[in-house]
């Protein structure tokens, strides 16, 4: 498997430095701050020392250098914890925000696996038009409280470096806050079980050696098809009674196991009460989705449907905020 990501290890590590710690862990409070002299004294520390922390971390997966470092600033915390004894492989790379991997739970879990998702912090503020889905959330801290400090506030308002961190902390806990209302509520997720220091530890769905497919992999017959259709629908109602619109689903963010379906990836999910763009964003979550499902033979008729599914659960169709920001090919229908 290659490993060989294109990190920039200085640039990447910088942004570990004042990101919190793993949620219910005491730490200092986070409107704490130095100056940037003993900031970047933290980070200068913070690099020396890795290969010293790396000794305390020994695992499986055959990373790369860079990307080894990475791992050991974003889940050593967990390790430390007994959440996870090893990490065995890489399951997701690649994607436009974070990987995921395999990690053996601890023996005290119920669970013989766990997945944990790891964001990559620039490319994370890369996201294309991450300020249409950030429209109307509240600013979280990794508590996933609201935060009311002005100087957070205003260090957002003004996109400065610890405004960013908070904006990156805020994403990760919207996520993790999402997918634990979705799982409470009977959704076909991953089950959330903690969150902190930039990843997300899950449930993970899949075999021993190998994790399971997403749907856009899975050829199905007919009748598969149609129940799989029914199940999908089924959990986006629940979306819709819960005020959660996904933002980003297609067959790409849905696992297949065992005749099962289990929706993935939250952070992009937005509340339809909140954002002015959820119809036009909802709308084409169903587009890609009965893009799928149309070549495996089932009969859909997207606009129809996500007008009816929104309809039905009480919502007002607005126009988006701004129509330039959704795709081309959406705009269009």
């Amino acid at each position: 498997m290659n490993t060989n990501h294109n990190f920039d290890l200085t640039e990447q590590l910088e942004d570990f430095v004042d990101l919190p710690p793993i949620r219910n862990v005491p730490r200092e409070n986070l409107l704490q701050t130095s100056s940037i002299k003993n900031r970047k004294k933290a980070t200068s520390f913070q690099l020396s020392d890795l290969s010293e922390q790396e000794n305390e971390f020994n695992i499986s997966y055959s990373a790369s250098k860079h990307e080894r470092e990475w791992l050991t600033a974003s889940l050593k915390d967990f390790y430390q914890q007994q959440w996870f004894e090893d990490i065995l492989r890489l399951i997701k790379g690649g994607g436009k925000e974070a990987s995921v991997y395999q990690c053996l739970a601890n023996n005290t879990s119920q669970n013989s696996y766990l997945a944990a998702k790891v964001y990559r912090p620039r490319k994370f503020r890369q996201l294309r038009n991450d300020s249409l889905y950030r429209e109307g959330r509240l600013h979280l801290d990794d508590e996933g409280h609201e935060i009311h400090d002005n100087r957070a506030l205003h260090a957002i308002e003004k996109r400065t470096k610890f405004g960013m961190e908070i904006l990156h902390t805020s994403w990760i806990e919207h996520e993790f806050q999402t997918m634990q209302i979705l799982h409470q509520a009977g959704a076909d997720i991953p089950m959330p079980l903690a969150s902190g220091n930039n990843a997300i530890l899950m449930e993970y769905i899949g075999w021993d050696d190998v994790a399971a497919p997403t749907l856009n992999t899975v050829n199905l017959s007919l009748s598969e098809a149609k129940w799989v259709f029914d199940k999908v629908i089924h959990n986006i109602e629940i979306m819709l009674k819960n005020q959660r619109v996904h933002g980003d689903l297609s067959a790409y963010n849905i696992l297949y196991f065992d005749g099962e379906i289990f929706l993935i990836d939250f952070p992009q999910s937005l509340n339809p009460y909140e954002n002015r763009s959820a119809f036009a964003i909802f709308r084409r979550d169903l587009l890609r989705l009965c893009e799928y499902f149309q070549v495996m033979g089932i009969r859909c008729k997207p606009n129809n449907l996500a007008e009816d599914l929104w309809l039905k659960h009480g919502y007002e169709i607005h126009p988006p905020a701004d129509p330039r920001l959704i795709e081309p090919d959406f705009i269009d229908l």
